[in-house]
């Protein structure tokens, strides 16, 4: 039997989302939930389903077996809690929501309606990011000492203007929750918990409620330090890169492929993909022209619905990267050494 997918947003990440979707054998869009009545018509004709603009008649539509969240990061919980009580499973767009209240709410309410959660952080699933997660488990990096992020991208001041959500503290907050959180999952998956934070924030180019650039200094529990850098505002907009340095050597990791592997004992192996990778795409643009990593996300999703195991992001690690993010924001509001909670 094939497995029904309602997807909740109507915008271009919800594209993103039918395209990934109808890309795995036997999955079918049943129904598509949006605010926008024309833009959602557009994507059910293009991509099957019924168009829906009232959110309970969405929920009660059948054939539906879980739903992709697709709308402002900060309707996230409070549309998956309608779907789990609905008995819908919920895999939810990046970040799980915009603050860890809303995220533990969401968390309980799929177990207490014992369905599965996922978040799409796809940057997990890259060859290359796996490649690397491996070779740290294994510790052939040695001690670790110093990861250093970089998110440089830039976004027009039309990206904001255009959008009711945008840059709105209530609905997304700024750069690094919405931009940067991939980068912060990211460390968090590769290095591990952070203890404590400092950091400090502006809101340099842009007309938003939230800043479009921040730095923060991190500590992690293994003792290693980091920098964290976010912004919106670096134009024309560069690569993601990530450094992680330990006692055996060096790893650059630029978008999402290494590109200098730096060891005292080499190991060819961390360098060998042949894949591209469109380096630019989320540097200069929010829109998803790659759907691979979205597709293997929600195939992962689908195997933990089938075999009652744990998605590769669920959420209570999804949770992980907005609890560092609130401990960022309050650091730069209060001036202080912030502690992760």
């Amino acid at each position: 039997m094939p497995t029904h997918i309602g997807l909740i947003g109507g915008g271009n990440i919800t594209e993103t989302h039918a395209r990934a979707a109808l890309a795995i054998p036997g999955v079918e869009i049943s129904a598509i939930y949006g605010t926008h009545p024309e833009k959602t018509a557009k994507l059910c004709a293009n991509y099957g389903g019924s168009p829906f603009a009232d959110i309970e008649k969405f929920m009660a539509h059948r054939p539906m077996d879980l739903v992709i969240i697709g709308s402002p990061s900060g309707l996230h919980a409070e549309h998956g809690i309608k779907a789990a009580r609905h008995g819908l499973h919920v895999l939810t767009e990046k970040p799980i929501d915009i603050s860890t209240a809303r995220a533990d709410a969401l968390i309980a309410e799929c177990e207490k309606s014992k369905v599965k959660l996922g978040v799409l952080f796809q940057d997990r699933t890259k060859p290359d990011v796996h490649r690397l997660k491996k070779f740290l488990t294994e510790g052939a990096l040695g001690k670790l000492i110093l990861a250093d992020a970089q998110v440089k991208w830039y976004r027009s001041p039309e990206y904001y203007g255009n959008s009711s959500w945008r840059g709105k503290l209530a609905l997304d907050g700024g750069a690094l929750l919405n931009q940067g959180v991939h980068t912060v999952d990211l460390l968090l998956w590769l290095m591990g918990d952070v203890v404590s934070v400092q950091a400090q924030m502006a809101t340099s180019l842009h007309n938003i409620d939230a800043e479009d650039t921040i730095t923060a200094l991190l500590e992690f529990a293994n003792g290693a330090i980091g920098t964290l850098i976010a912004t919106t505002s670096a134009y024309p907009g560069y690569p993601r890169r990530i450094e992680l340095t330990g006692s055996e050597g060096t790893v650059i990791l630029e978008h999402d492929k290494i590109i200098r592997a730096d060891l005292k004992t080499p190991r060819p192996e961390l360098l060998n993909n042949n894949e591209s990778a469109d380096q630019n795409q989320s540097a200069t643009s929010a829109t998803v022209s790659d759907t691979r990593g979205h597709q293997a996300l929600i195939e992962d999703f689908l195997r933990a619905i089938k075999k009652n195991s744990r998605p590769l992001c669920d959420g209570i690690e999804a949770r992980r990267s907005v609890a560092l993010i609130e401990a960022i924001y309050e650091a730069a509001r209060s001036g202080e050494r912030t502690s992760v909670v």
